[in-house]
C-alpha cells in the first residue's frame, strides 16, 4: 500500500492498493473510491468489540475496502480542520489515541477500546478515561485536530496539559489526573485538573482541540428569538 496526504488544512489520505490489499475505517470517512474497489461492512471482530469502539465515540461498524486489481485508490478526509498523522505499526509498538482518533488503517492493525484503570483519570479525566488503542502491523491514520507538536519524553519525564490537548501517545506513556492546587487558580485559572503524562515514549499534542474550537465560536452563533 502507497499512500500521500494532501488537502492542507482539510486533508484527506489517498491510498493506492495493490490486488487483494485492504483497508478499513469508521463508516463516514471514506471520501471516493476508484470502480475496483469491493466495500464490506462489519463489527471487525465481533459485537461486543464494535459496541467497545462505540464506547470509546466510534462507530459500532467497520468498513472494509479492498482492491480487485492492481493500483486501485481510495481517500479518506477529515471530519474537521487539521492534520492526518501517519503511524507505522510493526507489532511491537501501540499507540493509545484520542476518541474519534481513528480515521483509517491497513487491515492488519487492530483497533480496540482502551480504559484508564487509575482512580484519578477514571474519576476526572472525562476526556481521556475511555481511549483508543491501535497495535498490530500496518499503517495507521488519525485524525488530529489543529497542528500537532510530538514530544519524545525520556524516563521520568513528565508533562501538564489540559486534557483536551492530548492527541496520541505511545503505550510506554504513563498518564493521570492530577489537581490544580488554589482555590484562586481552580475559579479563575485553567479549570479543575490537568493530565499529567510521564515517559518514556513519545506524545503528539493537538494545537486545537474542536472542543475548544467549538466553544470560541459559540458567542458569534446566531441566537433564538423567544416572543
Amino acid at each position: 500500500m502507497e499512500y500521500e496526504i494532501t488537502g492542507g488544512s482539510f486533508p484527506m489520505v489517498v491510498c493506492t492498493l495493490k490486488e487483494g490489499e485492504t483497508m478499513k475505517n469508521e463508516t463516514g470517512a471514506m471520501a471516493y473510491m476508484t470502480s475496483g474497489m469491493n466495500m464490506e461492512t462489519n463489527t471487525g471482530g465481533g459485537l461486543m468489540k464494535g459496541l467497545g469502539r462505540a464506547l470509546s465515540g466510534d462507530t459500532v461498524f467497520l468498513n472494509f475496502f479492498t482492491a480487485e486489481n492492481d493500483n486501485e485508490q481510495i481517500g479518506f478526509s477529515a471530519c474537521t480542520p487539521g492534520k492526518i498523522m501517519d503511524i507505522k505499526l510493526d507489532g511491537t509498538n501501540t499507540i493509545i489515541g484520542q476518541k474519534n482518533a481513528f480515521l483509517a488503517a491497513e487491515n492488519d492493525v487492530d483497533v480496540d477500546i482502551y480504559f484508564k484503570k487509575s482512580l484519578g483519570a477514571g474519576i476526572f479525566g472525562g476526556e481521556g478515561f475511555v481511549l483508543q488503542k491501535f497495535s498490530g502491523e500496518g499503517m495507521v491514520f488519525l485524525e488530529i485536530d489543529g497542528e500537532v507538536i510530538e514530544k519524545d519524553l525520556a524516563e521520568g519525564e513528565k508533562l501538564l496539559l489540559d486534557p483536551g490537548h492530548i492527541a496520541a501517545m505511545e503505550e510506554t506513556v504513563d498518564f493521570d489526573i492530577e489537581m490544580v492546587k488554589g482555590a484562586k487558580n481552580i475559579l479563575f485559572g485553567e479549570g479543575l485538573y490537568f493530565t499529567k503524562i510521564t515517559g518514556p515514549g513519545k506524545v503528539w499534542i493537538q494545537t486545537m482541540p474542536i472542543s475548544k474550537l467549538a466553544e470560541a465560536l459559540i458567542p458569534f452563533m446566531p441566537q433564538e428569538n423567544h416572543y
